[in-house]
C-alpha cells in the first residue's frame, strides 16, 4: 500500500463498531479517525464518558468543555496522556486557524492542550477531553475492516460534542440512508431476544 491517496484516507470518518465485534474496548464505540495512512490509524472513542471532570486535570479548559463537562476514554493506548478535539464554525483553515488549533478534516481539529485556553476561547464551538486514543499498527485497521468489524461512515461535528453519548452508537447508524439504518435497532443483548 504505498502512497495512500486523499480518497483512500479515512481521516475525519468514524469506524462504527459492528455488533460482532468482539474487543470489549470497542462495543458499540464510535472512532473519530484523527490520522490515516501508510504507516498506521489513530482516532478516539467519541462515546465513553469517565466520571472525571476536565477541570480535575486541566483546570484551564473545564470551562470550555462541552456537555458533558468530563474527559472521555478516547481508547486503550497511553490513558495518562490527554487530547482535545474541538470544532472550530466554519473549518477555519490557513492564517485563519486560531493559534493551538490544528485541522484534521472539515470544522474539526486537534488542540493544543499546553497553549493558553484564552487563544482558542473565542473561536471554539466545541471541545471535547480525551484520555487515550486507540490505535492501529500499517494494515491493521484494514485487516480490521475487511474482517466485518467496523462500518465506516461520514463524521459531522456534532458528533464530536453529542450531549447524549451513550445514544450516539444508535444515532449514527440511524441517520445512515442504506441498510445500516436498521443495525441501530440491534438489541444490546441479542439472547434476551
Amino acid at each position: 500500500m504505498s502512497g495512500m491517496t486523499e480518497v483512500s484516507s479515512l481521516t475525519g470518518r468514524l469506524l462504527v463498531a459492528t455488533p460482532a465485534l468482539a474487543d470489549p474496548n470497542f462495543d458499540r464505540a464510535v472512532v473519530l479517525l484523527l490520522d490515516h495512512d501508510e504507516e498506521g490509524s489513530l482516532g478516539v472513542v467519541l462515546n465513553r464518558p469517565t466520571p472525571v471532570d476536565v477541570g480535575d486535570i486541566l483546570e484551564g479548559w473545564a470551562d470550555l468543555a462541552g456537555e458533558p463537562g468530563v474527559v472521555f476514554q478516547g481508547g486503550p493506548v497511553s490513558l495518562d496522556s490527554a487530547l482535545g478535539v474541538a470544532v472550530i464554525p466554519g473549518g477555519a483553515s490557513g492564517e485563519a486557524a486560531p493559534l493551538g488549533w490544528r485541522r484534521v478534516h472539515g470544522a474539526i481539529g486537534l488542540v493544543d492542550l499546553e497553549a493558553p485556553p484564552e487563544l482558542l476561547a473565542s473561536a471554539l464551538g466545541s471541545l471535547r477531553i480525551f484520555a487515550g486514543y486507540a490505535g492501529w499498527g500499517p494494515g491493521q485497521l484494514e485487516d480490521e475492516l475487511v474482517d466485518g468489524a467496523w462500518y465506516v461512515v461520514e463524521s459531522e461535528p456534532g458528533d464530536v460534542s453529542s450531549p447524549s453519548p451513550e445514544r450516539l452508537w444508535r444515532e449514527v447508524l440511524r441517520r445512515q440512508r442504506n441498510e445500516l439504518a436498521m443495525v441501530a435497532t440491534y438489541p444490546d443483548d441479542p439472547s434476551l431476544n
